[in-house]
């Protein structure tokens, strides 16, 4: 049996059997770029129905097929973990997607704070982005980036069941942590580059939902903060424990 080389994310159902007709690009990827021939495997997932193993069918510079032979590893869904950011430069919000894809966040939501720098995302850019983090680290599940909303507007129709993990720079150096709060529906949010305004973090503390955490003793980048804060969640509540 070939070794599989390259996992691909389609839209289209799985099953023993399926074929799964490709799009130009991907047909340009498997047989222009990774050079795949008939007859060869290729690691298959949709974010629904679990992973599988697949043979190459047809082979064209622009189409292609694939047929499903089986399902190698089913579904694996992550916590229901949201992460909530303020985009930054465009390489380093490519940065913290990417991250969060592969570290195991169930919803991306881009958020525009009072101290937000850019107020405008490429939503689908960064759903591939999310969707190449999954191809690469072997997951079965591609978190949804969501389009940009103001905090104010997300946090006025906020579900009482969500607990917040809030990032507060103000508390660097404090022995602030997640301690014995629970609940399985999560959000983790992360300020802006200038971080959180006055109004913004007296309106996260009065929330009875928000927990106010420190990240350390040094003031992380963004992008920095939403790698550390996912690995403390993950070890504190989510599946790594």
């Amino acid at each position: 049996m070939k070794q599989v080389k390259v996992r691909l994310y389609v839209e289209h159902p799985l099953g023993p059997g399926q074929s799964v007709p490709l799009i130009q690009a991907q047909a340009h990827y498997l047989f222009g770029v990774m050079r795949l021939a008939v007859g060869d495997p290729v690691a298959l997932f949709n974010g629904r129905d679990g992973e599988f193993r697949a043979e190459v069918a047809e082979a064209g510079k622009r189409k292609g097929a694939l047929t499903c032979i089986e399902q190698t590893r089913p579904l694996q869904m992550p916590p229901d973990l949201w992460l909530c950011f303020a985009p930054i430069k465009k390489a380093r919000t490519d940065f913290i997607v990417e991250k969060a894809a592969e570290m195991g966040a169930a919803r991306i939501q881009p958020m525009q704070t009072e101290f937000t720098n850019s107020e405008r995302i490429r939503r689908d850019r960064l759903q591939a982005h999310a969707v190449e983090a999954a191809e690469q680290c072997g997951g079965t599940f591609v978190p949804e980036v969501a389009e940009l909303q103001k905090l104010d507007r997300l946090l006025a129709d906020w579900p009482k069941d969500r607990q917040i993990m809030f990032c507060d720079e103000a508390l660097v150096g404090m022995a602030q942590t997640l301690g014995a709060a629970g609940g399985d529906k999560w959000a983790i949010l992360i300020g802006p580059e200038g971080g959180f305004s006055p109004r913004e973090r007296d309106r996260l503390h009065a929330m009875e939902n928000a927990h106010p955490v420190s990240l350390g003793p040094r003031i992380l980048r963004a992008d920095t903060a939403a790698v550390a804060a996912m690995a403390l969640w993950q070890q504190a509540l989510g599946d790594w424990t």
